[in-house]
């Protein structure tokens, strides 16, 4: 016998070497015996049924979107029922591999007989689609219509043009029941299977088992269309292009979100997934990783970027979380060099503000400014960039204490994306004095006094104070908060926690640290981790406040519209247990705002006026 398995075995010749390498080989058998050796050679080796074990592995692993008849032609002839089936359990494909190798050998020692009949060519002389029609050709109009509106549908076309028609539609159409309709469609199929099995179908079903191995396990719908000239004509019988015939008959697959795909589609997708568990790959690796799954190279970005939580970004295949913080870790992660919130929006592509990627950026410990709008990943290392002024207490502390302006001004600028005339101005300003020679130091400073607001935390709107003594802030959700922006902080509840303008202070909380800092005004970085975690709507409420370095938090749902005025009034202060009149509601209101035990109601809806309290006094008018 001068036959290898890859001469019988039609995906070994397509199929990379690197993936038969691992499953195929055997220390019985040379390197690439598939190709080089003669099946009865390694048969007579290591055994026929070792030789069909590893093909039945081959089949498991790279091939089991394929029917069998497609990986072993020579099962039409053998097995005609199992050949037309996608590979079951293993124990019985290697059965059925063992009995063909097996028949195969014992034809190689039957003595010689009187050449048979001359068989005909395969491909006949007219095209494939003449052939298909003659399938419907003795069909009336009702099989017809009921073949093109409802068996052969294409459901990737837009609007009606994609609809399948239904049995009830196909019913009222034809004055007949939807049992009729069924009827009529199931008897369809039989006329077509058993079509299928007769010579007339020979060369349609050799293009079959061809268009099967250039699939693969997925494929987008518009490649089996243009697999081949004659898939785009129309069949004169049923007005329908021919591939949508074709598709009909490549059983195994299914046509899913514009591709076709073997086997269960999210099964495949999730495998894909799996491939990227570790982080990003470079795109050529990634199209090398997903052919062992089946899936040609020249379509394996397009089915990359179909995949949900996968996205193809810079050369790299990344997973795609829906948190955006990570979102922000993998788009730096690809880039390999700094990038500003700007550009890190432009990467992202979706309805992320740059606002909220900047509050991502500086309370995520995972993340390192270094420079002036210029982010990285902490791992990286790196100076951290802390802005002018600290970048020249920085060069004095490193000088000794003094050093020359010049040199200050030659190394700051050369390393970061700031002018001349803002370090000088820095370093001429307060903060810093001349030395003897003429270089400069920080100055010495008296201690800050405190910062004391126009308005104390008593009187700053959405305050409250808890029982222990500490003063709370109300932050009522909103779409911004949700999509991961900061929120401002009233600069009475700012000063509160020890701050002043300019200052800067990290608060400890379970997904991270969160920045609260003071520019033009107290803002705090994104609480969107505990809004999902809580999975906050608009309306809802999160009361905070810092203690010991911690961010404390407690979430609250919106109350409902069938609350009592009352009781909806005490809910914006925190309090949610039932009261027995409107004296002890607003007894609780006036300790929450910091007024002594026995204020008046008057006393108590003045506060809330010159606080600015208007959500909470509307309950009482």
């Amino acid at each position: 016998m001068n036959l290898s398995l890859c001469d019988i075995v039609p995906p070994l010749r397509w199929t990379a070497p690197s993936q038969v390498e691992p499953i195929a080989s055997d220390p019985g058998l040379p390197d690439a015996w598939w190709q080089a050796l003669p099946i009865d050679r390694a048969c007579a080796a290591v055994g026929t049924a070792q030789v069909a074990s590893r093909l039945a592995d081959l089949t498991a692993a790279c091939w089991s979107h394929l029917i069998l008849g497609d990986i072993l032609p020579l099962l039409r002839f053998t097995h005609p029922r199992e050949s037309l089936q996608t590979p079951g359990q293993r124990e019985r494909v290697h059965a059925i591999f063992t009995e063909v190798l097996e028949r195969l050998l014992a034809t190689e020692h039957q003595p010689e007989q009187a050449p048979a009949a001359a068989v005909p060519p395969a491909v006949p002389e007219r095209p494939l689609p003449e052939i298909i029609d003659e399938i419907f050709a003795e069909l009336d109009d009702r099989q017809r219509a009921i073949a093109r509106d409802r068996l052969y549908a294409d459901p990737s076309q837009p609007g009606e043009a994609g609809q399948r028609a239904t049995l009830d539609e196909l019913a009222q159409r034809f004055s007949v029941t939807r049992e009729r309709i069924r009827q009529i469609e199931r008897d369809l199929r039989e006329h077509v299977e058993q079509w299928l099995t007769t010579p007339q179908a020979a060369p349609l079903t050799a293009h079959l088992s061809w268009l099967r191995s250039r699939l693969g396990s997925a494929a987008p719908i518009d490649d089996l269309a243009a697999a081949v000239p004659w898939h785009r004509t129309e069949l004169t019988t049923l007005g329908i292009p021919a591939w949508r015939f074709v598709r009909s008959l490549l059983t195994g697959y299914e046509q899913v979100d514009g591709w076709l795909v073997a086997g269960g589609a999210e099964e495949l997708r999730e495998k894909t997934r799996q491939l990227f568990a570790d982080g990003p790959k470079p795109l050529e690796e990634a199209v090398s990783m997903v052919a062992q799954l089946g899936i040609r190279e020249d379509v394996a970005e397009r089915w990359l970027g179909s995949i949900p939580q996968l996205r193809v970004l810079g050369g790299h295949v990344v997973p795609w979380p829906r948190n955006l913080a990570d979102k922000v870790e993998a788009v730096l992660s690809v880039a390999s060099a700094p990038l500003s919130p700007e550009e890190i929006q432009e990467r992202i592509g979706e309805d992320h503000s740059a606002a909220g990627i900047r509050t991502q950026l500086t309370s995520d410990q995972r993340f390192i400014r270094l420079d002036r709008n210029k982010y990285g990943l902490r791992r990286w290392g790196g100076e951290e960039y802390l802005g002018i002024r600290e970048m020249i207490v920085r060069e004095i502390e490193r000088a000794g204490g003094e050093a020359p302006v010049n040199a200050i001004v030659d190394r700051i600028t050369s390393r970061y994306d700031v002018s001349e005339s803002s370090v000088r101005a820095y370093a001429g300003g307060p903060g810093f004095e001349r030395t003897q020679r003429g270089w400069i130091r920080v100055a010495q400073q008296e201690p800050a006094e405190p910062y004391h607001p126009r308005r104390d935390v008593s009187l700053t709107r959405r305050c409250f104070r808890s029982r222990d003594g500490r003063w709370w802030h109300r932050i009522d959700v909103n779409a911004e908060h949700l999509r991961g922006s900061g929120s401002p902080l009233p600069t009475g509840f700012a000063a509160y926690l020890g701050m002043s303008p300019g200052g800067q202070l990290t608060a400890a909380a379970a997904w991270g640290g969160v920045v609260i800092s003071w520019h033009n005004q107290p803002t705090i970085g994104s609480i969107r981790p505990l809004l999902a975690e809580c999975r906050a709507k608009e309306g809802d409420h999160v009361f905070l406040t810092v203690s010991d370095g911690k961010l404390l938090t407690r979430f609250l749902p919106a109350a409902a519209p069938t609350l009592p005025p009352l009781n909806q009034a005490l809910h914006l202060i925190g309090y949610t247990a039932p009261v027995a009149s409107e004296a002890d509601g607003l007894r609780l209101i006036g300790a929450r705002i910091g007024l002594p035990e026995g204020a008046t109601r008057e006393q108590i809806l003045e506060r809330l006026r010159e606080r600015g309290d208007r959500d909470i006094l509307q309950h009482f008018t």
